[in-house]
């Protein structure tokens, strides 16, 4: 596929609700995984568009410190990137094959994914693939949008909206790669858990916490809230995952449903941007959120119903309701 360095011209959709409840703009992290680039040439490009400092983290590690977008991670994904010797570097050649690179970003302003995209395309030109590159590649876009507070009223919503329009934003006319399909990385919500959502239930933090880890006790989620339930209470989360490894604490959704594309026509980080503003705006309207779950529970109630009906269903409500980005 050839790549190019021109950016889709998608404008950074703005959230419906973009400051916090103390009055200071909402902030996204983003993890991007790809292909077929080394983290050290990843780091060059970054810095000649980006300025900044190239410092050493480790043999498969690097930051690049004081650029446009902050300070950048940039490393091998594996937990064995900063093993030495030989045959450490043998072994980490060969995976190279299947392992992506990872490029991390500091907390950003929304409007900043447009500079983001722009170093995007510059990967892109310089060779980085994306998931549909490979067969197993299954590499993914992690958006870290902040929280707009610490109540039920500010997450609640947003994971019911969210949990209604996963088979949509899946399956839809923008689906994911098969390879994430395949893979647990990115595992849909239970139905159980989205029937309990679409009851709409009046629950506080720990109650929503409490539903969430009986159902999900695992980071494999479209939407993972552990990040988020631990930054509340990380006993309650780290007993509920019984040592599976630690969570990042933080006040942000972990939104790991998107695929990473880069180096496909059209395609832009701005655009799945676009996609998760979909769902707030979603949760910002209570009313449609209510006939929606109510949809929903009608559905699950049929004798006899498909999964593509509620996709479809889902998409001309958006469309009608004027969602879409």
């Amino acid at each position: 596929m050839t790549a190019t360095t021109d950016v889709p011209p998608t404008a950074i959709a703005a959230l419906p609700r973009p400051e916090t409840r103390e009055g200071r703009p909402r902030h996204v992290g983003l993890e991007l995984e790809y292909a077929n680039l080394t983290e050290d040439r990843s780091a060059d490009i970054a810095r000649d568009l980006l300025g900044g400092t190239i410092r050493r983290d480790g043999a498969n590690a690097l930051r690049l410190e004081g650029s446009a977008l902050g300070d950048l991670k940039l490393y091998l994904d594996t937990a064995f990137r900063d093993e030495s010797g030989p045959l450490a570097r043998a072994g980490l050649d060969l995976a190279r094959a299947v392992v992506p690179v990872e490029i991390v970003t500091p907390p950003l302003l929304p409007e900043e994914i447009a500079t983001f995209d722009r170093l995007v395309a510059a990967l892109a030109e310089a060779g980085a693939e994306g998931s549909r590159e490979g067969l197993f590649f299954g590499f993914g876009l992690h958006l870290n949008p902040e929280i707009r507070g610490d109540r039920a009223e500010d997450i609640l919503p947003i994971v019911t909206a969210y949990a209604l329009m996963e088979d949509w934003l899946r399956l839809g006319e923008d689906e994911i790669d098969i390879s994430r399909r395949i893979l647990p990385f990115s595992a849909p919500y239970t139905r159980s858990f989205l029937d309990a959502l679409a009851a709409r239930p009046d629950w506080d933090m720990a109650a929503l916490a409490g539903s969430y880890l009986a159902h999900n006790p695992t980071r494999n989620r479209g939407l993972d809230l552990l990040p988020i339930l631990a930054f509340f209470d990380e006993s309650k989360v780290s007993e509920a995952l019984g040592g599976l490894g630690a969570v990042s604490a933080r006040p942000a959704f972990h939104y790991r449903l998107p695929d990473s594309r880069v180096g496909e026509a059209g395609w832009a980080v701005s655009r799945e941007w676009a996609r998760w503003v979909t769902v707030e705006r979603l949760a910002a309207r209570p009313d449609l959120l209510d006939r929606l779950s109510a949809d929903w529970l009608d559905y699950r109630a049929r004798f006899f119903s498909i999964p593509l009906d509620w996709r479809e269903h889902v998409g001309r409500v958006l469309e009608a309701e004027r969602l879409l980005p």
